[in-house]
């Protein structure tokens, strides 16, 4: 079979800056960009020059199973077994399951079984798209890739289908933006075209060399479905808008270690420098059921060495994939480079779990010298602790942007509603609006994530509530004079003290978001929050909502939890309550921020200590059927809020 013809994209290895056919307006025209243009270049095929490596004694140790033996590169590229555009794809060819069997996550939403399947309309779908999140102008889109500042431009890379609205072809999507926010699209940036990586471009991270020079280090599935790491680089290092991508000749450049399985190796992070002047990164994988990072050093990106021992590792979180490290500051309020580290730094780990995917993180100390990472708290570890976020929020990756000097966070917001929806509005899956991560100093035990500052200029038309009472099973309506599909919402809240302070040793409960019956669950300071996207009849709600109670010791726990559970009336979506607890010192008051966008709303909790995403598909609470409320579900707690509610304008985020 002949390869699939990937639209819109120039020859990877012939770089040039002809005419492109492309859906996307172009960024800048021809004669602003012909500064840029690169000298047309060959790429010489040769057989990979990986270093052979002996495993590691930890790794036999841990293990307990027989060595898989290393994938023979051969000269001669395997064909591509195809696959025909989603539109020419009978429906029974369609899987339910995308994703496993080629050796990632689970990348499609598997709705109750039986579940009816609802028509939506096409002026219901038009509604879902966002106005200031980041998408494409259609088809599939997963995991952020690659994101760096580079000449003055915020590149954004990611997983991109360029066939459908279901996962599979993977290719490199590729956007410009001055600010984080207003995205023009180029190109693809890279396709699948070689044997090694053949089954898809996956996922992958760009390093910043010392000289100014840009390096891309990916994870390829190769003709065999044997996954292994690429290095890719810009065609011209002198073009600010990295439109031409020349991939190693020599590729791939590591391929699974002795002992580890051929789709257990994946994810490589940006590369750091070390004290002895070698480059460092890490890649995901598992032992058995445990999940591991592997740890490489390299001088020259081409040969590798693989670290005696791991980064870190975690019994029964199964695979690691997307893994991150980077320092943040004890002591100063901006980001940090990756390299650096030192008394007042801490160091985050953090991966997506394969087995339930959520992005799991713990702060530790990562010595530089053993390349080895110790957490702080062991009983709240990676993958069985904290999470950058309680909601639909999965396979992130942060970047440091020298310019602002800053750590900025991205995260892919998947679809939770059925494949037939998806490709009939031709579309798939947002990412998250970037985030700042800091490190708490107030409570020394996490991080803080917000959105950037950028997001605030879309801020237009502002209504202020100023100490509105709720009392006891009240629900208020917060007129704000405009349409509330964007918004942006600043809220604090204050609890009744004289309820606090009767609430005596004997009302022990035992609270989880997850497992409650949501915001319908009453108790005696709680729950009590707001309302988005609900329809006049409170037919259709989305309640974001704080929830009070004691532990067994007698401990006040505060929750920040959102319900899905009325988000919609179509079946065939998910119905989810999500959160988890969020730290409250003494003498804060409860604070949320809610960014809501069409379909998404991601909201925040105590500045951004605790963060859910929710994705939701209403039927009545769209367009000018939707409002928002202020509630208190609680049965002894009068709460008083004060509110700031923006309207938002759009980004044009998938023009």
């Amino acid at each position: 079979m002949q390869k699939m013809a990937f639209p819109g994209r120039h020859a990877l290895h012939e770089p040039s800056h002809s005419h492109i056919p492309s859906s996307y307006a172009p960024l800048l025209d021809p004669a602003t960009t012909s500064a840029f243009e690169a000298p047309d270049r060959q790429c010489r095929r040769r057989r990979s020059s990986v270093v052979a490596l002996p495993l590691m004694a930890v790794l036999l140790v841990v293990a307990l199973f027989s060595v898989v033996a290393l994938v023979t590169n051969g000269n001669k590229p395997n064909p591509m077994v195809s696959t025909p555009p989603e539109s020419q794809q009978p429906e029974n060819m369609i899987p339910s399951r995308r994703g496993e069997t080629e050796g990632v996550s689970l990348k499609s939403f598997r709705p109750l079984l039986g579940a009816p399947k609802y028509s939506w309309t096409k002026k219901l779908l038009a509604w879902q798209k966002t106005g200031f999140h980041f998408q494409p102008k259609k088809n599939w889109m997963n995991d952020p890739n690659g994101p760096v500042f580079y000449k003055g431009w915020y590149h954004f890379f990611y997983q991109y289908n360029p066939y459908g609205a279901v996962w599979g072809n993977i290719a490199w999507g590729h956007a410009v933006s001055r600010d984080l926010i207003h995205w023009r699209h180029l190109p693809m940036a890279m396709v699948p075209d070689d044997w090694y990586d053949i089954n898809g471009v996956w996922t992958g991270s760009a390093t910043i060399l010392e000289d100014g020079r840009l390096v891309m280090l990916y994870t390829g599935s190769t003709n065999e479905s044997v996954q292994v790491q690429n290095l890719a680089y810009p065609a011209d290092p002198l073009d600010p808008l990295l439109v031409d991508w020349v991939k190693y000749p020599g590729n791939p450049v590591l391929v699974p270690p002795p002992g580890i399985g051929s789709k257990d190796f994946r994810d490589p992070t940006t590369a750091w420098l070390t004290p002895q002047g070698k480059w460092r990164f890490i890649i995901g994988s598992k032992l058995n059921k445990t999940g591991i990072s592997l740890v490489y050093d390299t001088k020259d990106f081409k040969t590798y060495e693989l670290l005696n021992g791991l980064l870190h590792s975690v019994p029964g979180t199964g695979m690691w994939e997307c893994v991150d490290i980077f320092p943040v500051s004890k002591i100063v309020e901006n980001g940090l480079d990756t390299g650096e580290n030192g008394p007042g730094v801490k160091h985050v780990v953090k991966t997506s779990l394969d087995d339930d995917r959520n992005d799991y993180y713990a702060l530790g100390t990562y010595d530089g010298e053993t390349g080895k990472w110790i957490p702080d708290d062991p009983i709240n570890d990676v993958g069985i602790g904290l999470r950058y976020d309680y909601g639909i929020f999965y396979a992130s990756k942060t970047f440091y942007d020298q310019e602002k000097k800053r750590r900025v966070l991205w995260g892919w917001i998947k679809e939770t509603d059925s494949e037939n929806a998806d490709i009939q509005k031709g579309w798939a899956s947002v990412q998250a609006i970037p985030r700042t991560i800091l490190f708490d100093k107030k409570t020394g035990t996490n991080i803080l994530q917000w959105p950037v500052e950028e997001v605030e200029r879309l801020r237009m038309s502002k209504k202020v509530f100023d100490k509105v009472e709720a009392k006891p099973g009240s629900i208020v309506p917060l007129h704000v004079g405009f349409a509330t599909s964007q918004l942006d919402i600043v809220a604090e809240f204050e609890v009744d003290k004289v309820a606090l302070e009767s609430i005596n040793d004997t009302d022990h409960t035992t609270y989880s978001c997850p497992t409650s019956h949501g915001a319908a669950q009453r108790g005696a300071l709680g729950p009590f929050g707001l309302l988005v996207h609900t329809d006049n009849h409170q037919t259709e709600q989305t309640p974001v909502y704080f929830y009070i109670s004691k532990d067994t010791e007698g401990n006040f726990k505060t929750f920040f939890c959102a319900d899905h559970s009325r988000s919609s009336e179509a079946i065939d979506v998910d119905k989810a309550i999500y959160g988890s607890t969020v730290p409250v010192l003494e003498g804060e008051k409860l604070s949320m921020r809610i960014l809501v966008d069409h379909s998404i709303i991601e909201s925040f909790a105590q500045g951004g200590r605790t963060c859910i995403t929710s994705r939701i598909y209403p039927m009545r609470a769209v367009y000018e059927n939707a409002g928002i409320f202020l509630f208190n579900n609680a049965t002894d707690a009068t709460i008083t809020a004060s509110l700031h509610i923006w309207q938002m304008s759009s980004a044009y985020a998938h023009s």
